[in-house]
């Protein structure tokens, strides 16, 4: 169920006006990561990285794109940087979350949404720098164009996930689907 939330959010918000104006070359704001990581702190992070798999072959589904280089160690790289590493990672958003403790539980699940998320923009600027560097605008040099252009949209992204998680997990804890105890 969260993996076919996670695909209709993605989608959704991947039809809005603006993502398809300001990330030409993949990317945009949108809302779709946020079941994975919410079903990674529901069944920690085995089962998270299991969806998280499963929502990296529905992304390439959605749209994939060949690299440049279009060499099979250059397809292989993107496969595991822009698909399985990046959206694996969301589901082990338990990891980041379990050093917290009962009082400040929250606040382990906004810290664990916005480093999934932020790790996933590590992936996505790896790849950027190393595959997609001949996007960059003339004169600029690849990386720095990879951390922008991913950072334009991951930073926003891992920040609304994380806030909309602590307002979900507030109102409905992931270990018990009840509302959470103050």
């Amino acid at each position: 169920m969260m993996l076919a939330l996670a695909w209709a959010l993605d989608f959704v918000c991947a039809m809005l006006p603006f993502n398809s104006v300001w990330w030409v070359n993949g990317g945009g704001i949108t809302i779709g990561m946020l079941p994975i990581v919410y079903y990674g702190f529901r069944r920690g992070p085995a089962w998270g990285i299991g969806a998280g798999v499963v929502f990296s072959g529905l992304q390439m589904l959605m749209g994939w794109y060949v690299p440049p280089a279009n060499t099979w160690w250059a397809i292989l790289l993107c496969v595991l940087l822009d698909y399985v590493l990046a959206f694996c990672i969301l589901g082990a958003s338990a990891l980041f979350a379990k050093p917290f403790d009962e009082k400040r539980r929250l606040l382990g699940y906004g810290m664990g949404a916005a480093i999934v998320c932020l790790l996933r923009y590590v992936f996505s600027t790896l790849s950027g720098g190393i595959l997609w560097g001949s996007y960059a605008f003339e004169g600029w040099n690849p990386w720095v164009y990879s951390i922008v252009y991913n950072g334009s949209y991951m930073i926003p992204n891992a920040i609304l996930t994380a806030i909309l998680v602590v307002l979900l997990c507030r109102a409905l804890d992931p270990k018990t689907l009840r509302p959470m105890k103050k």
